[in-house]
């Protein structure tokens, strides 16, 4: 039998399916705006919730829902929780008497719904016997008064989303055995610290090094006799970044205020970093500080900025070399090595590494008592970053003698699709012995 519906039934069919759409809809986008309002402050996905309210300080199991309490201090009742557990989730303000310690552990996670902690000169303590036991740990979200947040010995850690303020060191990595790299501090503020982040000179059995370091979005309000940035003698900031960072000098106070000191080596770093300064009548104010025992710097990209009145934008008395994209250097009166009877003797490198070098005019000088028939000759080459090499470019002297590369050598030498890393030279006398010197000058730019 053939149904057929009337007008009115397919009507009220059709209202039925649009209520249930829009009711559907409704839920969801009530459900996605839950999720959304919570984001990391929700506590779901977390072992353990730790609350102070007053005196009161309670450790909820959040699988058992059982709620533990009568904790005589709040380092006790957190502490105890990463005993239990590895992820904990801090809400209310907590007043430490003693350090919080996250030891040899993997994943750990110490995260706080914009959680206060009143430290009173205390630490939370991120560490590993060394970097094998201490991986991927978090701490995030909170706001730390007066404390320290340590990190040592370990690997991959992340400090995000925290205000450190009022600390005498904010932030602080500090190796006792093996090493800290990979870390990654994420959109921090740094208020009135006397060191905001500090990498400290190892001691005992750790290397200097916190390569890989990330430190992106980070900003500092500096006073008085303060550092934002400090790598000590023998701390390895290398091969790291510093992206988007905004230093703030002389907003409080107009003496002894650094943004960057540098005692130790930031190899193949790169700083996309903005200073900038308040006062008009600065005293020891430094962008950045480059100490005696200063190694390498890191490399300025272009929009790193030094805005306002400086002592020193840079403030580098012993004369450590800098390095920038587009940077003009020069190279004098090196000697090269002297080969004899015809057997070229050992390169000499001419580099501007962690840089790439743009241009290079060269000048050979040779000097010296040619004996009878001898010949100096010179090859000058080009290695590129693929480690191949250009045409050479053979000089042949038979007589005291300075000369220039002209353009037509250098364009033989110049790559058509590649970048230049090194000039390479060498020498080679005719004779089995000699009284010559061969020297190398010139200029060029790096980026």
């Amino acid at each position: 039998m053939k149904i057929v519906l009337s007008g009115r039934a397919i009507s009220l069919i059709l209202v039925i399916v649009l209520l249930a759409t829009t009711l559907n809809t409704i839920l969801v986008i009530s459900v996605y705006n839950k999720v959304n309002d919570v984001g990391q402050t929700d506590s779901s996905g977390f072992e353990y919730v730790v609350t102070q309210s007053g005196s009161t300080i309670q450790v909820r199991n959040t699988l058992t829902k059982e709620i533990t309490s009568g904790f005589a201090s709040a380092a006790i009742a957190i502490n105890y929780a990463l005993s239990q557990g590895n992820t904990i989730y801090l809400k209310g303000t907590f007043d430490l008497t003693a350090d919080i310690v996250i030891f040899n552990t993997w994943n750990a996670k110490l995260v706080g719904d914009n959680a206060i902690i009143n430290a009173n000169g205390y630490s939370i303590i991120v560490r590993g016997g060394d970097y094998t036991k201490s991986k991927y740990n978090l701490i995030s979200g909170l706001t730390l008064n007066n404390g320290t947040l340590r990190v040592g010995n370990t690997f991959g850690v992340t400090v995000s989303n925290m205000i450190f303020q009022d600390c005498i060191v904010g932030l602080e990595f500090a190796n006792d055995n093996t090493w800290t790299e990979f870390s990654k501090i994420d959109n921090c503020h740094f208020i009135n610290c006397t060191e905001g982040i500090a990498f400290r000179t190892p001691k005992d059995f750790a290397t200097g090094s916190y390569e890989s370091t990330e430190i992106n979005r980070c900003f500092f309000n500096q006073h008085d006799n303060s550092i934002a940035i400090n790598v000590e003698t023998k701390a390895e900031l290398s091969c790291s970044q510093l992206q988007n960072v905004r230093i703030w000098i002389g907003e409080y106070g107009d003496t002894n205020q650094t943004g960057l000191r540098l005692a130790g080596t930031m190899s193949q770093t790169s700083l996309s970093v903005v200073f900038e300064s308040f006062s008009d009548t600065p005293d020891r104010f430094f962008g950045i500080d480059i100490t005696q025992t200063a190694i390498t710097t890191p490399i300025l990209d272009a929009d790193v900025s030094f805005l306002g009145y400086w002592t020193a934008k840079i403030n580098n008395p012993y004369d450590r070399w800098s390095y920038a994209p587009g940077i003009a250097f020069s190279q004098k009166n090196i000697s090269v090595p002297i080969g004899l009877n015809g057997k070229y003797g050992s390169q000499l490198t001419i580099s501007q590494a962690p840089l790439k070098i743009t241009s290079f005019k060269p000048k050979i000088e040779v000097n010296g008592n040619f004996k009878q028939g001898e010949t100096i000759t010179v090859r000058v080459k080009l290695e590129y970053i693929d480690n191949s090499y250009s045409n050479e470019i053979v000089k042949v002297f038979t007589g005291n003698s300075i000369i220039w590369f002209s353009d037509d050598e250098l364009l033989e030498m110049s790559p058509s699709q590649n970048i230049v890393w090194s000039v390479i030279v060498d020498a080679v006398s005719s004779s089995d012995s000699t009284n010559v010197t061969v020297k190398i000058s010139g200029y060029g730019i790096a980026g």
